[in-house]
């Protein structure tokens, strides 16, 4: 058990002094009664620190009073572990402090009972229920952003590996999440605390390095203040003037992505001018030109594009003293007050009424804005992708022919852009037009330019382009398009498979036999059984065996896979080598793995090069020799005619052959030919053979060969 220790906590007089500093009007009853109820509530409850626990919500509220923030919100703060860690009950907080107040501590509370830093699939689903939580009332992870940064305050008192968990999940979700709500400053704190724990060597040598350089340099950031201050004094523009180093974790995080040394690394340092209006901003920006040399590509004006949480500022980025680059941030002082709270500033008080700052969003639509386009994937993995890409992107702002401007995060290309107008026109490009001249699509636009998209008719998106696409939307709608597309291939390739594998009982695959065996296999309909034959998840085998289970081939008496191989030690594992695909008949020898068991090659497998100055790891091994199931799988490549009902009665001859397609990719479409790759299952090499031989026959095949790789080459190539 901790010790206890005694704790300076801040006094209920304190902090409603705080309030009353920002809103003289605030309802001091109210919050001492908070006050006071919370502390009852987790009287006898400790922090692992030894601290009496109630200091935590009094630190909250504390930390929430400096973004100006409206009593519920405060109050909320105070109780927000009432309900899940005393014997406070809902009722009992919306029968004191009314259902407001109830139901911003019951948003928090689940808020905290989610396990977000969990598997990634349940992290996008506690991701969903986290954007859910925020759309009925930001101040919910408002209160939450709050109690995560004092957490980290004071994130020594935890164990090492919950210290780990908790900077890791603060990293991923919650600083990015800040930085996307406009709360800039939270987010850099929230990332150095973070960086503290899972990189303290990198941190402190970022600090040391930062020491070096000022005794080298001396106070570089009084020196440019100063120089700042005389040059808009000598303008008459009226300014305040702010300058500091960057956080250590900022400037970590520019060493990895620009893959340089500290001493190579510019702007390191940060300077803010915040001036009375709109139109001394641009003053001050031309007064900062005239002096120092502005560095190309780094001017941004969020003034005239602001981005969606609200955030107005211009920044540019000039060689200071001793070539030096420093950024600058240029902005009024209700611009700036968005841009330390972001979508925060909606509630925040000054003088005792909400403050009608003009730049301030609207909590519901941002938050609409933000989660619209998740609301149609389909797939977690997707969903995550998505909402991280969201969060951590910056923006560019291009332009229409007509001049229109469409926004886009940095990164983007012509495909986004695109999808960005409208999924049609996305799903129709074939080109892309920047400032005039033709570009690929995998262009990175930049600010300013101008894009203009060309459309085919009868285009249709390409796999490729998921490569390309950066935004959400476009590669939501894609990966929409291609499962359609896929889906309809697939109907009609299990339909072929459906017919083939009937035939070979002497039925036929008739509208009803499918009914039929949708139904047993409970699946939807036909189309579902056909779609899934067509993908590989079901085999003609089940399809038949559900309509006629008496016809279906029995295959019970055949060798099984597991112990189709002579000569392991007793207990020992095997796997086929992909590369050769070695089948029963051909002679094999096994390499050995730690950990992995062994893996069978074929005895002429160019991959055993490898091995040949390693005999140790060797064995010799056979196949049984009795009769084995068509459970080996093989990759044949076929170039085929490109004419009407070519493919179906190939498949039909392969389901002749006793052999099951278990994959179907086309690799090349020609008018006049496909070449595509066909994994079939078999018994033995003899089966190979023989269904090499029947295709091979064929008029409408021009050629079969199966697919194999090398060591030279650790890629296919054709044996």
């Amino acid at each position: 058990m901790p010790d206890r220790k005694r704790t300076e906590m801040i006094a209920v007089e304190d902090l409603i002094a705080l309030v009353r500093n920002y809103n003289p009007k605030t309802n001091a009853e109210k919050i001492a009664a908070a006050y006071e109820f919370g502390r009852d509530m987790h009287e006898g409850q400790f922090r692992r620190s030894g601290e009496p626990y109630f200091t935590h919500p009094v630190a909250v509220a504390a930390i929430l009073t400096e973004q100006r923030l409206d009593d519920a919100t405060i109050i909320t703060a105070l109780l927000h572990d009432t309900i899940e860690d005393t014997k406070a009950s809902y009722a009992m907080v919306s029968e004191r402090f009314g259902s407001e107040v109830a139901m911003l501590v019951d948003g928090v509370t689940k808020l905290t009972n989610l396990q977000l830093s969990s598997r990634e699939t349940k992290q996008a689903e506690n991701f969903r229920k986290l954007f859910m939580a925020m759309s009925k009332d930001l101040r919910v992870i408002l209160v939450k952003l709050a109690d995560r940064l004092h957490n980290m305050r004071t994130i020594k008192s935890m164990s090492p590996k919950k210290q780990l968990q908790k900077a890791r999940e603060t990293m991923d979700i919650y600083a990015p999440l800040a930085g996307r709500m406009g709360m800039q400053w939270m987010r850099e704190e929230l990332e150095d605390l973070a960086f503290r724990v899972l990189n303290p060597e990198g941190r402190q040598s970022i600090i040391r390095r930062f020491i070096t350089l000022q005794r080298e340099t001396g106070d570089v950031i009084h020196r440019i203040t100063g120089d700042m201050r005389h040059e808009l004094d000598k303008a008459g523009i009226e300014a305040e003037v702010f300058g500091r180093a960057k956080k250590p974790y900022s400037i970590w995080r520019k060493m990895q992505e620009k893959e340089q040394g500290f001493s190579r690394l510019s702007d390191i340092y940060g300077f803010r001018v915040i001036v009375g209006s709109e139109t001394d901003c641009y003053a001050a920006l031309g007064a900062i030109h005239q002096r120092w040399r502005a560095v190309p590509g780094r001017f941004k004006d969020y003034i005239s594009q602001p981005k969606s949480n609200g955030y107005r500022s211009i920044h540019t980025t000039v060689s200071g003293r001793d070539g030096k680059r420093v950024e600058v941030q240029i902005r009024t002082h209700q611009m700036h007050d968005v841009a330390e709270t972001g979508v925060a500033a909606h509630w925040s008080y000054r003088d005792g009424v909400r403050a009608e700052n003009p730049f301030a969003v609207d909590p519901a639509k941002w938050i609409a804005g933000l989660t619209e386009q998740f609301d149609a994937e389909e797939d977690h993995e997707d969903f995550l992708e998505a909402v991280k890409l969201e969060m951590y992107s910056d923006q560019v702002f291009c332009f229409t022919p007509k001049g229109d401007v469409v926004k886009l995060p940095r990164g983007a290309t012509p495909i986004d852009y695109a999808y960005a107008i409208h999924t049609r026109i996305g799903h129709a490009c074939v080109g892309a037009k920047v400032d005039g001249l033709r570009v690929p699509l995998w262009t990175r636009l930049k600010n300013g330019q101008s894009v203009e998209i060309i459309t085919a008719v009868g285009q249709t998106p390409q796999v490729s382009w998921l490569e390309i696409a950066t935004t959400g939307k476009a590669r939501t709608a894609i990966r929409r398009a291609l499962r359609e597309a896929d889906r309809e291939r697939f109907i009609r390739l299990g339909r072929e498979l459906a017919r083939a594998a009937f035939e070979h009982v002497g039925r036929k695959a008739t509208d009803k036999a499918l009914d039929t065996a949708a139904k047993r296999l409970r699946l939807a309909d036909r189309r579902e059984l056909l779609a899934r034959l067509g993908s590989a998840e079901l085999t003609g085998h089940d399809v038949v065996q559900a309509v006629y289970p008496e016809l279906a081939p029995d295959e019970g008496d055949a060798i099984s896979p597991r112990r189709a191989v002579i000569g392991l030690e007793p207990g020992q594992s095997f796997e086929r080598a992909p590369c050769c695909q070695p089948l029963p008949g051909e002679r094999i020898v096994g390499i050995t793995y730690r950990g992995k068991g062994v893996v069978v090659h074929a005895i002429d497998c160019e991959m055993l090069s490898r091995y040949e100055d390693q005999p140790n790891r060797w064995i010799d091994l056979h196949w049984h020799s009795g009769t084995h199931p068509a459970a080996y799988d093989a990759t044949l490549e076929l170039t085929i005619g490109n004419d009407a009902g070519v493919l179906g009665r190939i498949c039909t001859l392969i389901g002749e052959k006793k052999a099951n397609i278990s994959d179907l990719d086309f690799v090349d479409r020609k008018p006049d030919f496909y070449r595509l790759l066909v994994d079939v299952e078999l018994r033995d090499v003899e089966q190979l053979h023989s269904l090499m031989l029947a295709l091979e026959a064929d008029s409408d095949v021009a050629s079969v060969e199966r697919r194999r790789e090398t060591a030279k080459s650790q890629g296919a190539v054709l044996v």
